[in-house]
Order: structure tokens, then sequence, then C-alpha cells
């Protein structure tokens, strides 16, 4: 009995983290309420608050359930065997796919984006990603791969930012469908400033195509790979 209890907490609390992470990603903090939360879950009030003392610990908790995927998501991108820049190049696809199509990923990216009007501290969703970005910049050094006046930690939090504003603004101007076609010309634009030799080696600007064998047997990328497994996890509206 006190399993079957605990499984209905567990699947209440996952059902008003992805209403809240549908509305939070569609109406912002401000816009969505309490009410607003337990309607589009089919839950009482009494039951959102019974799991979350208030609005700001469902946009904690949004938050943070969204950037717990990013550990797994990094750990995909560290076959050895993939040049690092074509890992950095698949891993930025992937991200931007998220931040396009992810319900949790979306609201934590508005809701750090609003954090200012939220009075709950947020925590930094850039420092994986910056971690993961200066770690692949490094194996490429070490490969001799990379630019010799690149220097991984400093460009990773270039590249971070940059990406970021890019997604933001490109979603903004051209809605989220147009991110997967941009990025590409952005890593087009971006790729050889970090190459040692840009015409040595073509590094593909979309995920890279070389394929592993999958655990099913089949070959498939290691970009797509990655997609199918964060398909699994997705929030989707």
């Amino acid at each position: 009995m006190h399993e079957i209890l605990q499984e209905r907490a567990r699947a209440t609390r996952r059902s008003l983290l992805e209403a809240a992470a549908c509305l939070f990603a569609q109406q912002g903090y401000a816009g969505t309420s309490v009410n607003d939360i337990s309607a589009r879950s089919g839950r009482t009030s009494g039951s959102v608050y019974f799991h979350y003392a208030s609005k700001e610990g469902i946009a904690l908790a949004v938050v943070r359930d969204g950037f717990a995927t990013w550990p797994a998501l990094v750990t995909r991108y560290g076959d050895r065997s993939v040049p690092p820049l074509e890992r950095l190049v698949a891993l930025s696809h992937d991200i931007a796919r998220a931040l396009a199509e992810d319900s949790l990923t979306r609201a934590g990216a508005r809701l750090w984006a609003e954090r200012h009007t939220i009075n709950v501290d947020l925590p930094d969703p850039f420092v994986l990603w910056t971690t993961a970005a200066t770690r692949l910049l490094a194996q490429a050094r070490a490969g001799g791969h990379l630019a010799a006046e690149v220097r991984p930690a400093p460009t990773a939090r270039t590249l971070v930012r940059a990406f970021y504003g890019f997604c933001t603004l490109t979603e903004a101007l051209e809605g989220p469908a147009a991110l997967p076609g941009r990025l590409s010309d952005w890593w087009r634009l971006v790729l050889p400033s970090l190459q040692r030799d840009p015409h040595s080696r073509h590094i593909p600007a979309q995920p890279t195509p070389v394929t592993r064998p999958a655990e099913d047997g089949t070959n498939r990328t290691v970009a797509d790979r990655a997609g199918a497994a964060g398909d699994r996890g997705r929030t989707k509206c």
C-alpha cells in the first residue's frame, strides 16, 4: 500500500510539473497562476499546495527537473572515436532541439530569463554547457585540431553565450522550427575560426553522420541516438 501511495504521489508531482512547464513556457511566470496549473493538470489547488508550498517552489522544481537531464545529455557525447569538434556541433544541435521542443527546457529558459521577478534563486543553466564545451575544445587542442590562438575555457564561455543568444533571437524572430537550419548557418561561420587548419578536414555544421552500432543492432548516427534517448524524457505540451 505504501508503495502504491508513493507511486501516486510521484505521478501527481509529475503531472503538476508538466502542466506548470507548459504554462510557464507559453505564458511566463507572471502570466501563470496556481489555479492555471491546477486546471491544466486536472488536479485541485489543494493538491498543488500539498506537493509545492508556493508558485515559486513549482518554478524552482520545473527548472531543476529540466536541468536534471543535462548530465545524461552531455555524457552521450563522450565517444572519443568521434572528433571533438563534431561532437560539439552535435551537442549544440541537441540542446537547440530541446530548447525548441521540450517544455521543461523551454520553461527553464524562460523562467531563468524572468528570474528577477521570481522570489527564489534559480540554478545557473550555463555552467554544465560551458564545462562540456571546455572539455571538448580541450580535447580538440590535445589532438592538434584547434587553432593556436583559441583557448578552451574563455572560448567555451563565449560560444555558450553566443549560442544561447542566437537561439533566443532566432526563435523570437522566426519561431522554434527555424532553429536547426539557422544553427547550421551559425556553425558554418564559427567553425573555421576554431580549427587549426579550416581546409584540412571538413567538420559538418549539422550533426555528425558518423555511425556506431546501436543497442538494437542497427547503425545510427551519434546525434540520432542521442536525440532518440532525449525524446524518451522530453515533455511536450
